[in-house]
């Protein structure tokens, strides 16, 4: 597979906007751990291989372990993810997959049962952003660097 384009280049007033949502995701009140995990599950449904790797690669760096990073992909039938994650993985998993889930409310409850209001938006902001990353790469073929 041959990457298609370079979207930065192509056009850096729209990454400029991307990069800023992102950035603002950096001060959000999720904690960076799970923002990395979550991160990882939405490019793994999304089948991005860029942004898998990447976070992949970053949640590494910042302590995660190997174990964890390889169960992400089948969380619900892990021992391995405490309830605010499994609450987190559920929402991210039903808000990336939207026109096939349509949010239920039982995924909302659980989501709501591990966090307040203002998580719960930071949370979806966060997934808002990396489902914008994974449409720009897996649309324009950009690959993880080997």
């Amino acid at each position: 597979m041959e990457p298609r384009l370079d979207y930065y280049t192509a056009s850096p007033e729209a990454l400029k906007a991307i990069l800023a949502l992102e950035a603002a995701t950096f001060d959000l009140s999720i904690e960076k751990p799970l923002l990395e995990l979550v991160k990882v599950r939405v490019s793994q449904v999304n089948n991005c291989a860029f942004c898998a790797d990447m976070h992949a690669l970053e949640a590494r760096r910042n302590g995660e372990s190997e174990r964890r990073l390889y169960a992400v992909a089948v969380w619900r039938d892990s021992p391995f993810f405490s309830d605010r994650e499994r609450a987190a993985l559920a929402w991210c998993e039903s808000v990336t997959l939207l026109s096939q889930s349509n949010v239920p409310d039982e995924v909302y409850q659980q989501l709501r049962s591990q966090f307040d209001e203002r998580e719960a938006v930071d949370l979806t902001v966060a997934i808002s952003a990396i489902n914008c990353w994974n449409r720009l790469a897996v649309s324009f073929r950009q690959l993880p660097a080997l």
